[in-house]
């Protein structure tokens, strides 16, 4: 039995498709593995005036994991890491920061 193609256009159309849905995937599921794996934390305490805004924005400045990430999300990961579930922190609170 022979195989024949009818329509080159289509299948060459059909194949880049999946070959770019493949190389999404194994994109992703590469980046994710990696990041956790590098991904260390430190241990900080609130100190009088902090907040977690002013937390996240440090974080951002002086911090590669947090590198170019918008400081609402940062503020959102430090919240997930220390199961916070409000923005409000108190003095000498012990939080996990990420690392690399």
């Amino acid at each position: 039995m022979k195989l024949q193609i009818v329509n080159i256009k289509k299948f060459i159309r059909s194949v880049l498709i999946i070959l770019f849905i493949l190389v999404g995937i194994l994109l992703c599921v590469n980046n994710t593995t990696q990041s956790s794996a590098n991904v260390k934390y430190k241990e900080i305490y609130i100190s009088n005036g902090d907040t977690l805004w002013s937390i996240a924005k440090t974080e951002k400045e002086n911090n590669l994991y947090y590198e170019n990430k918008d400081i609402r999300d940062i503020v959102s990961h430090i919240k997930a890491i220390n199961k916070l579930d409000s923005v409000e922190i108190k003095m000498n609170q012990k939080l996990l920061i990420a690392t690399m």
